[in-house]
């Protein structure tokens, strides 16, 4: 927990030397804090946006051991995934939890459905189990009786698991300034310190509070690793690096579960490019995806407010036409959408879905780049840089991979609370030590759902109190999800969330009023179908780099 005043306690801090500094606050940049610390280290992550605010909070929200790579022959990247999915649903209850998937086989697929079982199969040997399991035409259509494309043969049963990516970054985060690290929002980078040998020696950080007057600091640290993710290369320029990131953006849809109503996640391949494609249920809505295209700057509202393209909705709605044709869905359907960036080496392939997804790094005078892989293998992409920078920090300190990802959850079922079993767990899972001070100060009213999401009132008020909320869009894009859950962003919603959050925001009318408005203006631009034609547009060929 962010406690009043932890902005200006964490900036006179900084005045006193790290032993690293790491940046970027998305999910490696929170693991490596995580590690660190827990380790002894004296470290400080500093992120320019919102913690969560690029891909981490944008991600396809699943816990997956990328059963896609198989594809690909990515047979290590598909193991050490699959091992820390089973990591993560243990020792993250509430925040990571299972997903049962059903792959529908029918008929031209490319490769066939018994290939996919093949794979299946080694799928479950990889992670120690055999979950997964052939269901016939007739079990399938009485399964899942709204699904009707063409030629259906059968299907396959296997698990995976989902989770709130932003709240994971949140909880691995509020662990590690339990240890000892220090992590600060809206704090943006501007130049590297550098020795007269040309080693990276720390960074100069410009406050982009604004109520702090745009304030400038020079910290110094003998490691800095850069752990932003798609805009790794940014950085790198600072030191002479050569641009070797392709970014590929990935776009959903998110429907009302009403609207698409699935018990369970659908894997399917896209019927123009064979991709595989899936739609599951998530916080009270459905999400479908994803595309895989090239990302530029062109037509976008921000560098760091990606948004979905015509072509990607066509895309997508192209998925929607053949998998789930008895659902009329059509883009006013549609009550959000979302775009992530994702940052692969850069190999020239013309299909960017051929990009390894495998994470890198560079150790480049001084400055260690990690970037790639996936929300699955976080930890194991903070140990192995960390492992690159063990000789620079004080004792050559050893980092044990064998420890839990996460602390334990508090004792939940002892908490005296009226709240259901499964909304405690919820709450541990998503605030873990802070779970029982959350319960002890709510106000009447707040164990109530919000709209009829699985969210809290009580969330929102905490997340307002407690969690380092610069913006409106960081409390409802990020902390809570409700965002992208409601129409709108929530729109309708305002008033009675207002009610609930702008004292322990501390902000006067004035300040609501414009943070309301820059909100509804990055829901419109990044999270919404800009104009909704009268009919659907023509079908456009996919796979289109934009």
């Amino acid at each position: 927990m962010w406690k009043p005043g932890w902005r200006d306690e964490t900036w006179s801090r900084f005045l006193e030397p790290f032993d690293l500094i790491v940046i970027g606050g998305g999910i490696t940049g929170a693991g490596i804090l995580r590690e660190a610390s827990r380790a002894g280290i004296k470290t400080l992550l500093l992120e320019a946006q919102d913690f969560a605010a690029g891909t981490s909070s944008r991600s396809a929200k699943l816990v997956h051991g990328g059963l896609r790579y198989l594809k690909n022959a990515q047979v290590r990247l598909t193991l050490e995934s699959v091992r820390e999915r089973e990591r993560l649903l243990k020792e993250s209850p509430g925040l990571v939890s299972p997903l049962g998937f059903t792959f529908v086989n029918c008929r031209g697929d490319r490769p066939p459905g018994w290939i996919f079982g093949l794979g299946l199969a080694l799928y479950d040997c990889l992670g120690l189990k055999w979950k997964h399991k052939t269901i016939s035409r007739e079990d399938f259509t009485n399964r899942l009786p709204l699904v009707g494309c063409d030629g259906v043969l059968g299907a396959y049963h296997y698990l995976d698991a989902q989770a709130d990516d932003a709240r994971l970054v949140l909880r691995v985060l509020q662990e590690a300034l339990a240890s000892g690290g220090m992590a600060i929002n809206y704090a943006r980078v501007e130049s590297l310190l550098r020795r007269n040998s040309g080693l990276v020696s720390g960074v100069v950080v410009r406050d982009l509070d604004p109520a702090r007057g745009g304030r400038t600091c020079e910290i110094s640290a003998p490691v800095v690793i850069n752990a932003t993710g798609g805009w790794a290369d940014d950085l790198r320029v600072h030191i002479g690096g050569k641009s070797m990131l392709r970014k590929l953006r990935g776009s959903h849809l998110i429907f009302t579960s009403g609207r698409l109503p699935l018990p369970e996640a659908i894997s399917f391949n896209h019927p123009i490019d064979r991709r595989p494609m899936y739609a599951f249920p998530w916080e009270g809505v459905i999400i479908l995806g994803t595309t895989d295209v090239d990302h530029t700057l062109d037509n976008e509202p921000s560098p760091n407010e990606p948004s979905i393209s015509d072509g990607e909705i066509d895309y997508l709605f192209d998925a929607v036409d053949k998998v789930f044709p008895r659902s009329n869905l059509s883009e006013r359907d549609v009550i959000s959408t979302f775009s992530g960036i994702r940052a692969v080496v850069n190999t020239g392939k013309t299909d960017p879905s051929k990009e390894s997804r495998e994470h890198v790094s560079w150790d480049e005078s001084g400055l260690l780049t990690i970037t790639g892989g996936k929300l699955t293998t976080f930890r194991l992409m903070a140990h192995q840089a960390l492992g690159k920078v063990r000789t620079r920090l004080p004792g050559h300190t050893n980092f044990d991979a064998g420890l839990p990802v996460m602390d334990p959850l508090p004792d939940y079922p002892s908490i005296d609370s009226s709240l259901p079993p499964q909304a405690l767990l919820r709450l541990s899972g998503r605030y873990g030590a802070d779970m029982p001070e959350l319960l002890a100060c709510l106000n009447p009213g707040e164990c109530e759902p919000i709209a009829g999401l699985p969210a809290l009132w009580a969330e929102l008020r905490w997340a307002a109190h407690g969690e380092a909320v610069q913006h409106l869009d960081d409390l409802l894009l990020r902390r809570v999800r409700v965002g992208l859950c409601l129409p709108d962003g929530g729109k309708d919603w305002l008033p009675l969330i207002r009610a609930t959050v702008q004292s322990e925001l501390g902000w006067d009318d004035t300040r609501w009023a414009v943070e309301a408005c820059r909100y509804s203006k990055i829901i419109r631009q990044s999270y919404s179908i800009l104009h909704l034609p009268s009919e659907k547009t023509p079908q456009m060929t996919a796979r289109m780099v934009v």
